[in-house]
C-alpha cells in the first residue's frame, strides 16, 4: 500500500502545484460527477447554482476546451465500459452497507451485481449500448460482470466492511467560498470515529497512479477535505483513496496549510475559468489523454472546428456573462 500518512487506526480511529491527470485510467474512469450522482439518486436533480466540482476542475486543468465541451456545450460522449463498471462497483459498495453486520460478505456483494446493473441501465439507457447486438453480447456482459466481481474481491482484501459503520455514503457536499466559487462534489464514504475524527474514503476501480501523477488524486481528496472543513468546521483526519485495480491505498493526513493551498489553487483556477468565459478563449491543450477524448472531431488540435456556443449557455452553466463582441 502507498501511504502518505498514518492510518486512522494509528490514532485509535477507523499541493503540489497544478493537478495533472494520471494517464489512460483517468480517461477511462473519470471522477464521479454530480451528473452521475443525480442519475443514481445521490444528488438533487433540481436546477442548481453554477458550481465547481473536482471532476470539472481536473477537466479544465487537463484542457480548457474539454471543460467547455462538457460544462457549457454539454456535448454527448459515448458510454465507456470501464466508467460504467466503476459506477456499478460504487453502487454495490454503497448498498453493501445496508446489510447488517456479519452479512456484508464478498458473496453477497457479487450477488448484487446483476440487479444493480439492471438498475443502472434503467437509470441510464445508454449503458445498454455497451453490449447491444451480436451473438456474443450476453457473454460479453457476463465477462464484464465477472471483472466487476474481481474488483469487489480486491476490496475485501483491503477492508472488512463488517468492522465499519460509515456515517455517510455517496454524500452530496457543497460550500460557498467567500468571494469565490461554489464548490460541489460527491464523497463516496465518510467514516466518523467516536472521537469525532473524520476519514474521507474514495473508491477507484482503476490502478493507482505513478508517483509523478499523484497530484491529481490528491487534489480531488483535498478538495473534499476543504469542503468538509468549511461546512463542518473541522479538518478531516484522513483522506483515503482505495484503488481496486491493483489493491493499493493512497492516504494523506491533511494539515490546515494543505487545505488553504488547495483553496488558493481553486480560486486561481476559477479566476482563469472566469476569464475564459468572458473572452470565449477556451484554448485546447494537447496531452497524452487526447487519445481517449470523444471530441477530437471538433477539436482544433485534430483539424476540427468547435461548434458555436448556444446563446446564454455560458451564463447558464457558469453564472458568468461573456463580454460583448464589437461588431
Amino acid at each position: 500500500m502507498t501511504s502518505l500518512a498514518p492510518d486512522l487506526a494509528g490514532s485509535g480511529t477507523p499541493p503540489d502545484g497544478p493537478a495533472v491527470p494520471g494517464g489512460p485510467a483517468d480517461a477511462a474512469e473519470p471522477l464521479e460527477s454530480v451528473e452521475t450522482a443525480e442519475l443514481l439518486g445521490h444528488a438533487p436533480r433540481e436546477r442548481r447554482r453554477p458550481a465547481l466540482s473536482p471532476s470539472r476542475a481536473n477537466d479544465f486543468m487537463q484542457c480548457p476546451l474539454l471543460f467547455r465541451f462538457r460544462v457549457i456545450d454539454k456535448l454527448p460522449e459515448p458510454p465507456s465500459s470501464a466508467a460504467a463498471r466503476g459506477t456499478l462497483v460504487h453502487s454495490v459498495l454503497e448498498r453493501l452497507y445496508d446489510a447488517p453486520l456479519g452479512e456484508r460478505t464478498l458473496a453477497a456483494a457479487q450477488a448484487m451485481l446483476p440487479g444493480e446493473w439492471e438498475r443502472l441501465q434503467e437509470a441510464e439507457p445508454r449503458y445498454a449500448e455497451l453490449f447491444a447486438g451480436g451473438a456474443g453480447a450476453d457473454g460479453g456482459v457476463q465477462a464484464w460482470l465477472d471483472g466487476a466481481g474481481n474488483l469487489l474481491g480486491t476490496y475485501f482484501t483491503l477492508e472488512d466492511p463488517n468492522r465499519l459503520e460509515p456515517a455517510e455514503r455517496e454524500m452530496f457536499v457543497e460550500t460557498q467560498l467567500e468571494d469565490g466559487p461554489l464548490l460541489r462534489g460527491i464523497v463516496d464514504r465518510l467514516d466518523v470515529a467516536p472521537t469525532g475524527a473524520m476519514r474521507v474514503v474514495d473508491y477507484k476501480t482503476g490502478k493507482s497512479p505513478r508517483p509523478q501523477y499523484q497530484g491529481s488524486a490528491l487534489f480531488q481528496m483535498r478538495f473534499y477535505g476543504l469542503v468538509l472543513w468549511r461546512e463542518r468546521g473541522e479538518i478531516p483526519k484522513m483522506l483515503q483513496l482505495v484503488y481496486l485495480g491493483d489493491g493499493q491505498v493512497l492516504r494523506a493526513e491533511p494539515q490546515e496549510a494543505d487545505l488553504l493551498a488547495v483553496e488558493e489553487q481553486v480560486r486561481t483556477l476559477w479566476s482563469t475559468i472566469t476569464q475564459a468565459a468572458r473572452t470565449g478563449q477556451w484554448t485546447p491543450r494537447r496531452t497524452p489523454l487526447c487519445g481517449w477524448c470523444a471530441h477530437q472531431a471538433v477539436c482544433p488540435q485534430f483539424g476540427g472546428t468547435p461548434p458555436e456556443i448556444p446563446e446564454g449557455a455560458v451564463e447558464l452553466a457558469l453564472g458568468i456573462a461573456p463580454e460583448a463582441v464589437a461588431s
